[in-house]
């Protein structure tokens, strides 16, 4: 995951925000549980979406707690959790270990192969628990590296690999929403992709790295593309998502999907062009 889909703190109500940090919160309490604090360093806001997601639709009971950490060591910090927290956390240390071995491969990364070690007895639990999912994310990996060695420029394609696995792992368990989650994840996974290669594309340009956004950089409207590319996936993924039957939490879910994606994307852009920032003045 890469850390795009988060709140829009400051259209957030009070409530709502200690709510959110409840779920980060529980979410890097599984992460350590499972692989100490190597595993809290994998915490992305994705997985806090997708775990306050499902938990939304399944309304399973919650546990509660009140914890000091590494980042909070003097006060305590209030925690949710449950299984569908602790399945978040699996689908991140599975995407997370997959994605150092993939790096292992590429350039032969000796502290992908170092960290991807230290996960590997999770992994294995991960494996047998989650057999679909690992496929999955599995077949992910190898297609998408397929892809950035040929150079692929279909952004449809491309992105759609990360739009499949994020639909997977949406995907909790199989009933009849199943559906609704698979396409609500890909779309969501398809803007996450673009976002992170319109977020790396300068560097990619330097070091010679792929990026599916290159050959589109020269267009005159390629700022208006990016924009109008990524606010239609985020409206499929909204279309799926409101169909869905969920009342719990709906105005944290809401927030993330209408605005606070929409926080990173224009953080991205100011960075991208600093003459901006000075137009928003």
């Amino acid at each position: 995951m890469f850390g795009y889909i988060t709140i829009n703190q400051n259209e957030l109500k009070i409530k709502d925000y200690k709510r959110y940090r409840s779920f980060y919160c529980g979410l890097c309490h599984s992460l350590k549980k499972r692989c100490g604090l190597k595993g809290q360093m994998l915490l992305p806001n994705d997985l806090t979406f997708a775990d306050v997601l499902l938990n939304a639709y399944l309304e399973e009971p919650l546990e509660e707690t009140d914890e000091r950490c590494v980042l909070h060591p003097v006060k305590k910090q209030h925690m949710v959790f449950n299984r569908v927290t602790d399945y978040c956390a699996d689908m991140g240390i599975l995407l997370a270990y997959y994605k150092m071995l993939d790096d292992v491969r590429d350039d032969g990364s000796l502290k992908a192969k170092a960290y991807a070690a230290t996960l590997k007895k999770p992994v294995r639990k991960i494996r047998t628990a989650y057999p679909r999912q690992t496929k999955a994310v599995e077949h992910y990996i190898l297609q998408l590296g397929e892809y950035e060695k040929d150079r692929v420029y279909d952004l449809d394609a491309v992105a759609g690999l990360t739009g499949s696995v994020i639909g997977e792992i949406f995907v909790f368990r199989e009933d009849l929403w199943s559906d609704i989650f698979r396409k609500m994840g890909f779309y969501l996974g398809k803007f996450i992709y673009l976002l992170d290669a319109y977020d790396d594309l300068e560097r990619d340009l330097k070091s010679g790295n792929y990026n599916p956004w290159e050959p589109y950089r020269s267009r005159r409207d390629f700022e208006a593309l990016v924009e109008n590319t990524l606010t239609m996936m985020m409206a499929a993924s909204a279309r799926e998502f409101e169909k869905l039957p969920i009342v719990q939490d709906v105005n944290i879910l809401r927030n993330i999907m209408y605005s606070g994606v929409w926080v990173k994307f224009r953080e991205i852009q100011k960075k991208r062009n600093p003459e901006m920032e000075e137009e928003t003045i």
